[in-house]
């Protein structure tokens, strides 16, 4: 019994971790233009669109943070093995990963931005200075919190897998769910706020992002400000809530049946699918497509 409280409490501080890193990932994500919505902002120029939004897509967030995680994870266990402090350890090992996303972002800015040049798309360089810095500290964040919550998962809980393979697969379990959560909440309230409600974004609209703030010409910080506020907790939930169900499920069942964490988690899911419907259907009921408002009779 003793154990089985220990492994919960172990399982509720790395849920803690991983919504601390699910809420950065998405952050850094959606300053630096890493998701969905960076197919409209490298199209915006083409279309005669000429904005100062970062523009880094190296590659879809869970491929993205697999090879981040698993090189801060690595390197982690690579200074454990040298006899480092663990804390220390993943610092460092976060630290030199999140150096190489920077120079990745670095490139991919310069890089895409540079493809755009015949459609009049300038290089800002004080956009590349201010938001290089913000993503790179955003993700070192969210590699930081997944390297520890995976280092915790072994000492504590035992895992087989070494430090940098559960990296990796934790990172793109990372990165899955904040492009799967928290993009929307940029990609489609905040990117096309001129569409209508409920419209999507049709072809005619393809590349006509928003490009000016509460204040003058926007840049990424104001879609940090925005997704912090929901996209970015509401990832943050979602990959805490996978990672507390995935050891929950083993930590309390494991012991009594081996068949028992599997019946268990496929039974979570049936339970999420049909909240999930509910709540879609109650969504499409109560709000619906968009529609003009009515007026009012004289």
């Amino acid at each position: 019994m003793e154990e089985i409280v220990f492994g919960i409490g172990i399982t509720a501080l790395a849920g803690a971790l991983a919504t601390v890193a699910g809420a950065a990932e998405d952050t850094e994500s959606d300053i630096g233009s890493q998701g969905d919505p960076n197919s409209q902002v490298q199209l915006a120029p083409q279309m005669g669109y000429i904005h100062r939004i970062f523009n880094k897509a190296v590659a879809g967030e869970p491929p993205a943070y697999g090879l981040w995680v698993a090189l801060g994870a690595g390197l982690a266990w690579a200074f454990m093995a040298m006899q480092i402090n663990p804390i220390l350890a993943i610092v460092l090992g976060s630290a030199l990963a999140v150096f190489v996303q920077g120079v990745y972002a670095t490139t991919a800015y310069l890089g895409r931005t540079a493809s755009l040049a015949k459609f009049g798309q300038p290089v800002y360089i004080d956009i590349l200075k201010s938001m290089t810095t913000v993503t790179m500290a955003h993700a070192f964040v969210a590699i930081f919190t997944t390297v520890a919550m995976c280092h915790l998962i072994i000492s504590a809980l035992g895992h087989p897998f070494p430090l940098p393979l559960l990296g990796l697969v934790w990172g793109i379990a990372l990165g899955a769910a904040g492009s799967a959560t928290g993009n929307p909440f940029y990609g489609k309230e905040r990117q096309y706020q001129e569409q209508k409600f409920g419209a999507g974004v049709p072809i005619s609209a393809s590349g006509n992002i928003v490009r000016y703030a509460e204040a003058g010409q926007r840049n990424s910080l104001d879609n940090g400000f925005f997704s912090a506020k929901l996209g970015g907790p509401a990832s943050g939930i979602c990959f805490g809530l996978i990672v507390f169900f995935e050891l929950w499920r083993t930590v309390v069942f494991e012991e009594l049946n081996i068949w028992g964490p599997i019946v268990v988690g496929v039974v979570v899911i049936l339970i999420f699918a049909i909240i999930d419907r509910y709540i879609e259907v109650w969504a499409r009921k109560n709000f619906g497509p968009y529609t003009a408002p009515e007026e009012a009779s004289s």
